[in-house]
């Protein structure tokens, strides 16, 4: 199989099951409504992990621009295949959330609330704090690729690699994903984003477009610092691209103290 293809089909199979644990926790008159945030890390965490083991073996499996860019910046991913990867992953990621809107075709319209319909696609804020908001996938995604890193280093018994990723996906959610919903992945939220804007839901309302750039430029900017710092303190490499991130990362910092302060 074709990488570029590979990429869709893991992306596809990451949303279609992540997308899918949002509806059945939030939509009307399914019988896992309200299960809980637990419910939701874990189907996140399972869907990575059934991503990987789908098309690992063919594409790396990164489902997540974060992923691409980041192994970019530790030297151990071709610049020439970025973009392809990336349209390759926003193409599965928009089908795989269209397939959840199709398996729970009924409950759309039973259910009112326009925001949850939104939340069932893709994160917002639990607080909305524009800077924080940044902070929390900033860091949520560094940690996210400076940990697949550190676990790829290790050796596993054959076919174990996956279930630890989804168990870091489900430890990122219980901890961290709180705040924002844990997109830690652009395609993740940016093709189910559109997959919203174009489906024809039953009383949806907006798709946030106001802070859907968030949950594209916080994980970006964490994944490529997450990857440099690694490639610093295990491979002693000095790059770029750690400068870029140390920086980026205090003035978020300096940026969130000087918001919060308002509120």
């Amino acid at each position: 199989m074709n990488p570029y293809l590979g990429e869709f089909i893991g992306t596809m199979v990451l949303l279609y099951f992540g997308n899918g644990v949002n509806a059945a926790t939030t939509l009307k008159g399914s019988y896992a409504q309200n299960a809980g945030w637990l419910a939701i890390c874990i189907g996140w965490g399972l869907g990575v992990t059934l991503g990987i083991y789908a098309v690992g073996g063919i594409s790396g499996a990164h489902l997540n621009p974060a992923v691409t860019l980041g192994l970019y910046a530790a030297g151990e991913f071709p610049a020439d295949m970025i973009g392809g990867y990336v349209l390759a992953q926003m193409g599965g990621a928009f089908c795989g959330a269209c397939l959840a809107y199709f398996h729970f075709l009924p409950h759309w319209k039973a259910t009112e609330d326009a925001a949850a319909k939104l939340g069932v696609f893709s994160t917002g804020p639990a607080i909305k704090s524009t800077s924080a908001n940044v902070l929390s996938e900033f860091m949520g995604t560094f940690i996210l690729i400076f940990a697949i890193l550190f676990i790829g280093a290790n050796e596993f018994t054959e076919g174990l690699n996956p279930l630890v990723v989804g168990g870091l996906i489900i430890a990122i959610g219980l901890s961290h994903g709180g705040t924002t919903g844990f997109a830690i992945n652009p395609a993740r939220d940016l093709g189910p984003r559109i997959a919203h804007a174009v489906l024809p839901i039953h009383g949806k309302g907006g798709s946030n477009w106001g802070y859907s750039w968030v949950p594209v430029l916080g994980p970006l900017a964490g994944g490529v610092t997450g990857a440099a710092l690694y490639n610093f303190l295990f491979n002693d490499e000095v790059s770029l691209f750690l400068s870029a991130g140390v920086i980026f990362f205090a003035i978020i910092v300096i940026l969130s103290l000087l918001e919060n302060k308002k509120l």
